[in-house]
């Protein structure tokens, strides 16, 4: 007897809601919503890069116009090469953050470590060191000229009352004007790095802190053999966003010194400040610019290859 075999019929999948027929059909969907980041992105970094260092191949003074432009290729490099001003303000600049930025971390990470222990008014403690680094440059700065002033700031008035006879000029000696300014940034950038910090301390493994102290490690081992190295990618992160800040450091310097007293306080943002609008040297201020970048470039990438394999998780 011949059995009459039906055909198999396909059943569609039921369709989930929100989801379109065709794939691909609202590709334009994601971009819609990343083209306001998009166009700002290329409207206020690419172009203004972009355009920077073309103009460091260039000979400008902005009052004559575009048309005033003058190709002149690599002659603005050549002039840096040999420009002692030039290297006397990349060396106040290496000191500003060579000496700013690990003394910044090292008071951060402390300041987190005290602020990670069951304090009483842990969390209002927690927001008044990071206030400082929310203030405006200019306040700060208004502060600061109070509390360091020679005769009647508070710090010389509190070093006369301790029998200093002859305490610091601060701001106004060009002695110590550029480590001012240190203490400055130090202070101002140390809440911001302990709130960093403090994130990465409560995300610890308890575990190694346990088992250390088990094997019998007293808090400077545990702290060196584990803590350490745990907050390496974030010390690692910290150092170069507060090295690339300390490059662009022209606020204060600007506000405070205004590069002196003489020129003791131009670091490079000041100095490329100086030939941009008060010189306009516009093509010799973006040299300045381009070689600040790859100066700053080249500590990261160093840095970078320095803390590979010393973190805890790598």
């Amino acid at each position: 007897m011949a059995v009459a075999i039906q055909p198999t019929q396909t059943v569609a999948a039921p369709r989930r809601p929100g989801s379109t027929v065709r794939r691909g059909t609202r590709w334009w969907v994601p971009w819609l919503f990343l083209a306001p980041n998009l166009i700002g992105l290329a409207c206020f970094t690419l172009i203004p890069v972009v355009a920077g260092v073309g103009i460091s191949f260039t000979k400008w003074n902005v009052v004559s116009g575009l048309s005033g432009i003058k190709w002149v290729g690599l002659s603005n490099f050549v002039d840096l090469a040999t420009d002692t001003n030039f290297w006397w303000a990349v060396g106040r600049t290496v000191f500003f953050a060579g000496v700013g930025v690990p003394f910044a971390l090292a008071f951060g990470l402390l300041l987190a470590l005290a602020l990670n222990q069951p304090l009483f008014g842990r969390g209002v403690l927690r927001m008044i060191f990071f206030i400082p680094s929310m203030v405006n440059t200019v306040a700060i700065g208004m502060v600061w000229l109070l509390v360091l002033n020679p005769s009647s700031g508070i710090v010389n008035q509190a070093l006369h009352f301790f029998g200093i006879a002859n305490p610091p000029l601060w701001l106004v000696s060009s002695t110590s004007a550029l480590p001012s300014l240190v203490i400055i940034h130090v202070w101002w950038g140390m809440g911001y790095q302990s709130v960093i910090y403090l994130a990465a301390l409560q995300d610890l493994p308890h575990e190694l802190f346990e088992a250390a102290t088990v094997d019998g490690a007293g808090w400077w081992r545990r702290f060196w053999t584990v803590t350490w190295p745990a907050l390496m990618p974030t010390t690692t992160f910290l150092a170069i966003t507060q090295l690339i800040g300390s490059a662009q450091g022209f606020g204060t310097v600007a506000f405070l010194t205004q590069g002196g007293p003489g020129q003791s306080t131009t670091v490079l943002a000041y100095y490329m400040y100086q030939n941009g609008f008060q010189y306009y040297r516009f093509g010799y201020a973006a040299a300045i610019g381009v070689a600040a970048f790859l100066g700053v470039l080249l500590f990261t990438l160093l840095l970078w290859r320095y803390q590979k394999g010393r973190g805890l998780y790598t």
